[in-house]
């Protein structure tokens, strides 16, 4: 088990991981590599961050959402998941900071079993995982550097360490030089930016992307995506839903594609596949 779950306190517990990643946000500044296509950046021997063990999911009115789904994303890798709406791809990453439970099967992340987490370990799971979603979801009253900053404040961080946390964050996603903006005096692709920053700055082992361009024009799609693979590029596990063709196309990642609940494929170097109903 990566979390205690003896008489400590959970003032006491702390977050471990089995897999001890080196914090992104504490790496030596390197230059940022090209996008271009590519092999995933983990090794066939990585360890496995995610895994999905004949995986099924009902929903309460009867819904079967999740159809033995049996998966493994490796440290490292970066992946697209691929299908239409109603295909299962949300529930499926609802799973991995545990929003959902399985009905039948396992998830476990960075080796652990998160259907067998507490309800008060939750928060230090979803600690260590950062999540991006479409509609950006930061605080308007609050500037770029508070929005990433609160992220820290609720965990209990120490004000000394918050500032250059965040502002390693900011610098990693291009925004150094608007942190003092509010939401509402940026753009659509800044907004998202600061919402990837903001997942980042707990040092996540793994980057969870829920359709984050999908409400981004075709170039600051483009762009939140070159900034994933730099995230990719300084060793944090990626995995993003997606609709976006020409991105999913040129960058020739690992592509699951999922049907109806059911994982249709899984192609190491995909494209983009449309499943016809």
């Amino acid at each position: 088990m990566i979390l205690e779950t003896s008489k400590e306190s959970e003032e006491e517990l702390e977050p471990l991981s089995l897999l001890d990643p080196r914090p992104i946000l504490e790496r030596v500044d390197t230059p940022a590599p090209e996008l271009t296509p590519s092999p995933s950046l983990a090794a066939p021997d990585s360890p496995p961050m995610v895994e999905f063990l004949s995986v099924n999911l009902t929903y309460p009115n009867g819904v079967q959402a999740l159809k033995d789904v049996n998966l493994m994303v490796r440290k490292g890798e970066f992946v697209f998941l691929v299908g239409s709406t109603g295909s299962g791809k949300s529930s499926l990453l609802k799973m991995l900071h545990r929003e959902l439970e399985p009905t039948t099967g396992a998830v476990y992340v960075d080796r652990q079993d998160v259907g067998e987490l507490k309800k008060r370990q939750i928060p230090y799971l979803r600690r260590k995982l950062g999540v991006v979603f479409q509609d950006f979801r930061i605080l308007p009253q609050k500037t770029a550097y508070e929005n990433v900053a609160f992220a820290l404040e609720v965990t209990g961080t120490p004000p000394s360490a918050i500032r250059p946390r965040v502002r390693r964050a900011l610098e990693m996603v291009g925004l150094s030089e608007k942190s003092h903006r509010l939401p509402g005096e940026m753009s659509g692709g800044e907004q998202q930016r600061v919402a990837i920053a903001r997942a980042l700055v707990n040092n996540p082992i793994l980057l969870i992307g829920d359709e984050p361009t999908g409400n981004l024009d075709p170039d600051t799609s483009w762009d939140i995506m070159q900034t994933l693979s730099q995230i990719n590029a300084s060793g944090t596990t990626v995995l993003v839903a997606t609709h976006n063709q020409q991105i999913v196309d040129v960058m020739r990642k690992r592509v699951l594609v999922m049907q109806r609940g059911e994982l249709l494929r899984d192609d190491e170097r995909g494209m983009y596949y449309e499943v016809k109903n």
